[in-house]
């Protein structure tokens, strides 16, 4: 079966992908975006990576387009992406573990103050603060997807007191020690009783835009929101009025509207911001192509490929 990788790589990292997809998935033959010779009418999957516009347009025979990336809009926004063409985004174990990390990060350093610890340092004050237990600690997980369901359950095995939304009714249950609310009715219902939001939902139309004044006026004075779905999630000027009016006390974003972030932009030097460079959670290499060979597997023996994205819900 021939096999297309198409992406945007860092340097030596398509590389890379093509050697560890080739080992995973020896039945294949694999070919580079731009090899010579590709045979475009034999293409029967595509793996990819945030292609560009249009790269998945000239192939025939194509079975299936599988992401390396959690996210798919970009993929869903390409019109020349024919609409029949099955689409998989991924669900990595890995990355699913790093994202809970990350979380769990966050979220004991807005407990502990670790945070305002590092700006103590930078200004050589020692300056003890009480400290607050986790369970004192509200956090509402915003999605519940395979990273939601992975980064609620880290935090309720920690002792925070969590609760899950999800758009969705139809989307799957919260975990046992986590309290599961649905649809766009009780979220503001919820946020006024959540000291720390942390941000997992899909990019859709629905959602773009979510975190924005209405959002931030609705929780309580002093929350936090940790960002580590999408930047277009976040209304940056909303954002920053509520730090600057202390409404909210402390913002980490891993993820941002334009990336890089332009060196100019008020998140690097504002003092209630944490940042970091879209790394929350990385795809693992190993594990994700683990991921892929299965889809790749199923596709080639006629059996259901998993993780298919629903193109009516964006995800």
């Amino acid at each position: 079966m021939h096999v297309l990788l198409s992406g945007r790589f860092e340097a030596r990292e398509g590389e890379a992908w093509l050697r560890t997809l080739r080992a995973a998935a020896p039945w294949c033959t694999w070919w580079p975006e731009g090899a010579a010779g590709l045979p475009r009418d034999a293409i029967r999957a595509a793996v990819v990576a945030n292609p560009a516009p249009g790269a998945l347009g000239a192939l025939p025979n194509l079975g299936l387009v599988q992401s390396l990336w959690a996210g798919v809009e970009k993929l869903l926004a390409d019109v020349s992406l024919p609409a029949e063409v099955p689409l998989a985004r991924m669900v990595d174990p890995a990355m699913s573990t790093a994202m809970a990390e990350t979380a769990l990060w966050a979220v004991l350093s807005l407990q502990r103050g670790f945070f305002d610890y590092a700006a103590l340092q930078a200004a050589t004050q020692w300056q003890p603060r009480p400290q607050r237990r986790a369970d004192e600690v509200t956090v509402l997980v915003l999605g519940l997807g395979a990273m939601g369901r992975a980064v609620a359950m880290r935090l309720a095995a920690q002792g925070y007191r969590v609760s899950a939304w999800r758009a969705s009714a139809a989307s799957a249950a919260a975990p046992a020690a986590v309290a599961s609310h649905a649809g766009s009715a009780v979220l503001e219902t919820l946020l006024p009783v959540h000291e720390v939001v942390v941000n997992l939902l899909p990019l859709t139309p629905a959602t773009r835009g979510l975190l924005g004044a209405r959002f931030f006026a609705a929780m309580p004075r002093g929350g936090a929101i940790v960002n580590l779905a999408r930047g277009a999630h976040l209304v940056d000027d909303d954002l920053l009025r509520a730090l600057d009016d202390g409404h909210l006390r402390r913002a980490v974003l891993d993820v941002f509207t334009t990336e890089p972030l332009p060196a100019a932009h008020r998140y690097w030097r504002h003092p209630q911001v944490t940042l970091l460079p879209h790394v929350a959670a990385l795809t693992d290499l190993r594990s994700a192509s683990g991921v892929v060979a299965h889809n790749l597997q199923a596709l080639r023996d006629g059996a259901p490929i998993a993780h298919l994205v629903d193109r009516a819900r964006g995800y």
